[in-house]
């Protein structure tokens, strides 16, 4: 009789523990998006190239960047040499060369890891493509970030709204979205 009182109260204790942590766990997950829709299956070769950036839910970086242009090069291992280059604070703007590497991760060629600095690896899902590979829509699950670019730097504003309703049925929050500049 001894024991059975503290081993009571631990089990009591466990009990409630164990609750409130699965409480914590529905509420955080019934806010959950489902997964991002993915573009079945990506050319990785002909994926690579030039892509101008044309529409942006920015990162820090891109809040100042002007010009912007991604250019992806497959190398020999598999990995993707992604370089971001663009004008900092305008047209006439530094210009300015961040470089990346990248890593798909699905079978399909759509699921990518982006690592800028080793060991972090940044989500980058391609959600949409189009069949002439000229424009594409870049996300992340969290959705905190997306990317429309096109092979050209100039979109037709009808052809970018289609995007952007695109953009917009995946969950991401357009009003967040900007065009970015593009002069050239």
């Amino acid at each position: 009789m001894i024991f059975r009182r503290p081993v009571f109260r631990i089990a009591q204790q466990a009990a409630l523990a164990a609750g409130v942590v699965l409480a914590i766990t529905a509420c955080a997950t019934s806010t959950r998006q489902p997964p991002l829709r993915l573009m079945s299956s990506v050319d990785i070769p002909r994926f690579m190239g030039d892509w101008y950036v044309i529409g942006v839910i920015p990162t820090f970086i891109e809040k100042d960047a002007w010009n912007a242009v991604e250019h992806y090069e497959l190398a020999a291992d598999g990995t993707i040499a992604i370089t971001y280059n663009y004008n900092k604070d305008g047209f006439d703007g530094e210009r300015k060369t961040l470089r990346s590497k990248g890593f798909v991760r699905g079978g399909n060629g759509a699921i990518w890891g982006v690592q800028f600095i080793w060991p972090f690896e940044a989500d980058y899902r391609i959600v949409h493509l189009s069949e002439a590979y000229d424009a594409v829509i870049v996300g992340r699950e969290k959705r905190d970030n997306v990317w429309i670019m096109s092979r050209r730097p100039a979109m037709a504003d009808a052809d970018y709204q289609q995007l952007v309703a695109l953009v917009a049925s995946q969950g991401y929050d357009v009003s967040k979205l900007v065009r970015a500049p593009q002069r050239w």
